[in-house]
């Protein structure tokens, strides 16, 4: 039985909204009643105490009520800025207000109305002393406005063309004056005393009116009484969603029960020249176990770039096909496809196993051959890029499909290779590090395994930063490590010369250190718009040695493991976000020879390009890298929600909540443990909500 209150309710049919003003509203992404009383302030500024304007004090943050006496629209003689001012009086005194550059203004402020300015006062004693206040917050204010606009806490809305934050606060007092002792609670009562919780109406009219007592800096950083209660409810939704598709996963579906012998991986451990670490092993005993169950494997490796997340996967391949299945690993770049076909492949010949590469501009003879294998069985392992995914393409005995950099790729691709056997186990792996908080939220319905130790004999690569002017030093290191016999990386953001962006090509730059720049080295080009024979041969020809200095594009991001590089160097590093200049970092650092990252970074640069250069600097731990990215983006950008399936949060910052989400989670899990089906009276109302707001968000989100 769903919910009873009006939640759906069209805005058009609010009280003095109606099909036009619904349409301004809906550029605020407010279609419903509930989108209106989730459409939560951006800030807030305490109104409570309105002076005189006899009574203000100069340096201090003031609002005064007047009336606008004059408006006048000026131009500074030096630097042409246009400046609005207006002189508003109280009977007490005069203050001007100035506004640069917005001489919209000139026709807003109109004589004899009321308006409020709220702004730090300065003294001007140019031409005798006045008091004046630069861009104060304004709004203009009835004689019998001042309750809900003025001598308060006053919530600050954003705004859109045809509703102002005045007007959105007229109408959110109106419907929460209607609606606001009505709503259902959506939590247990033993919940909302267990974190001492607001009740729900209550939450939602304090977040839109608070009380006076309210302290200011708890509800402009999002910590209030009602802000924790309603993102404990956004959380705890967004957790029980996550609960019961995992509760899905392993009860729903049946899998495979692998027969688990250590004679499937043995001859594999024999041939390494090396031993595997401690969280190596500890990922493999974790995934072993999930394969000897009867349902279905979704576990996520998750390690910093160069910690052995590929060999844990073949390890995991070997014992699927010790029971006699097949397997697949996609990546999501026909050069990482191609590279761990050539990592993987001298193993599993070693072995006994046989492989095919499956790519989308493979020759129809070649294409044909490896679709024949994977068909008939005779094939052991695919690995490709989407190319796998695609119609046409059929196993005979699908017992293991591996994912890599999975961020790459979305809910549905996953799921599609999946569906190429009969539920197959599901391994995803990821170099990206994620922050636990964003990691309990995209990844809630999987289990985790973390590598989090690096083999042993690797230096951590130090990392240095160069100015376009400084570029030489760079290049005298690159001539010094080339003439010990290492080799270097030089990545470039573009193929070909931009007109819109003043980078240097990678076609151009080749030529530039072919040229003049390092005429005695031998130098390769690898770039995105290569055919796959020609990027082939140049890899071949830059792992055995016989090019000193690659230059490349961002195909290089992931999958090329050459040991011999020792340095990076990645030109225009302030228009490469934080995770893909931790990527290619992780590109060196691969032998046991001291390796660098060189950033050549070009002015003008952001705040948040040199916060990301600095942050590379400052670290090479990619969790803590994954944090300051998560910081800098904020969760929405961070992984887009079409990729991740998650939903857009309206209240909750992953950042700020982590611990209400930590709890949230613990709670979501233990309820759907309780509550397998959400058919009791106590969760109808979590039921409703997530089948009202998410079921076209969630793809997984099914119930019966």
């Amino acid at each position: 039985m769903a919910s009873l209150f009006p939640w759906q309710t069209p805005v058009q049919f609010l009280k003095g909204v109606g099909p036009k003003r619904a349409f301004f509203l809906g550029k605020l992404n407010i279609h419903t009643l509930e989108d209106l009383l989730y459409f939560v302030p951006f800030r807030y500024e305490d109104r409570a105490e309105i002076k005189k304007i006899s009574q203000l004090e100069p340096g201090k943050i003031e609002t005064i009520v007047g009336e606008v006496m004059a408006v006048s629209l000026n131009e500074t003689p030096r630097r042409r800025m246009k400046i609005v001012e207006i002189a508003v009086s109280d009977q007490t005194g005069v203050i001007k207000g100035k506004w640069f550059n917005q001489q919209y203004l000139k026709t807003y402020f109109k004589r004899g109305e009321r308006v409020m300015l709220s702004g730090r006062v300065k003294e001007n004693h140019f031409g005798g002393r006045s008091l004046e206040m630069e861009s104060p917050v304004y709004e203009l204010v009835g004689e019998n406005e001042t309750q809900l606009h003025m001598d308060r806490i006053v919530p600050v809305y954003h705004e859109t063309k045809g509703f102002s934050s005045k007007q959105i606060r007229v109408l959110m007092k109106q419907v929460l004056d209607q609606y606001g002792n009505q709503m259902p609670e959506l939590l247990s009562s033993d919940l909302i005393q267990k974190y001492r919780l607001l009740p729900l109406s209550e939450a939602i009219a304090q977040i839109h009116f608070p009380d006076k007592e309210t302290p200011l800096d708890l509800l402009n950083h999002g910590k209030s009484p009602a802000h924790r209660r309603l993102i404990f409810d956004e959380l705890f939704l967004l957790q029980t969603g996550l609960a019961l598709r995992k509760q899905g996963m392993n009860e729903r579906v049946t899998g495979i029960k692998f027969h688990i012998d250590e004679t499937h991986q043995g001859p594999l451990r024999r041939l390494l020249p090396f031993e595997l670490t401690a969280a190596q092993e500890r990922v493999i005993r974790e995934i072993k176990k999930d394969m000897s169950e009867a349902y279905v494997m979704n576990r996520l490796i998750q390690g910093d770039v160069g910690s052995g997340k590929t060999l844990v996967a073949l390890m995991s391949i070997l014992t699927a096909m010790g029971n006699g299945y097949q397997c697949a690993l996609m990546a999501p770049t026909e050069i990482l496809a191609v590279q761990h076909y050539f990592y993987l492949k001298p193993y599993l010949e070693t072995l006994g196993k046989t492989l095919t590469l499956l790519t989308s501009d493979m020759k129809k003879k070649e294409k044909d051959a490896a679709l024949e294998s994977l068909a008939s069985g005779v094939c052991d392992l695919a690995i490709g890029t989407h190319a796998l995914i695609q119609k046409g393409v059929d196993f005979k005995k699908l017992g293991l499909a591996v994912v890599d950099e999975q961020h790459k790729f979305g809910v549905l691709q996953r799921a599609t290779l999946a569906q190429k056997g009969q539920q197959p186990d599901l391994l995803i792996m990821t170099a990206t590090p994620i922050p636990r908080t964003l990691g309990l939220t995209l990844y809630g319905d999987l289990n985790i395994s973390v590598i989090d130790e690096m083999p042993p004999g690797r230096s951590p690569v130090q990392t240095r930063l160069y100015y376009g002017k400084q570029r030489d030093r760079a290049y005298r290191l690159i001539q010094e490590e080339v003439q010990k016999g290492r080799q270097v990386f030089v990545v470039c953001p573009l193929v070909e010369e931009s007109e819109k962006l003043d980078l240097k090509a990678a076609v151009e730059l080749f030529a530039e250190f072919t040229e003049t720049v390092f005429p005695d080295f031998k130098i390769g080009l690898l770039h995105g718009k290569m055919k796959r024979d020609e990027k082939e041969a140049v890899m071949t020809q830059f792992k055995a040695g016989e090019i000193d200095i690659l230059v490349a594009t961002t195909v290089v991001e992931v999958g090329i493991d050459i040991p011999n590089a020792t340095i990076m160097a990645i030109e225009h590093a302030e228009r490469f976000g934080l995770a893909q200049l931790h990527q290619l970092r992780g590109r060196v650092g691969r032998g046991r020879e001291q390796s660098y990252c060189l950033m050549i970074a070009e002015y003008p640069i952001s705040k948040e390009g040199k916060r990301r250069l600095n942050a590379m600097v400052s670290t090479t731990d990619g969790f803590k890298i994954s944090e300051e990215d998560l910081a800098i983006r904020g969760p929405g950008e961070f992984f887009g929600t079409q990729q991740s399936g998650l939903p857009t949060l309206r209240i909750a910052n992953l950042i700020r909540d982590g611990a209400i989400l930590e709890a949230a989670r613990d709670e979501a899990f233990a309820w759907v443990a309780l509550h397998p089906n959400l058919e009791d009276p106590e969760s109808l109302p979590i039921r409703d909500f997530l089948e009202r707001k998410w079921r076209g968000k969630l793809e997984w989100l099914t119930m019966s």
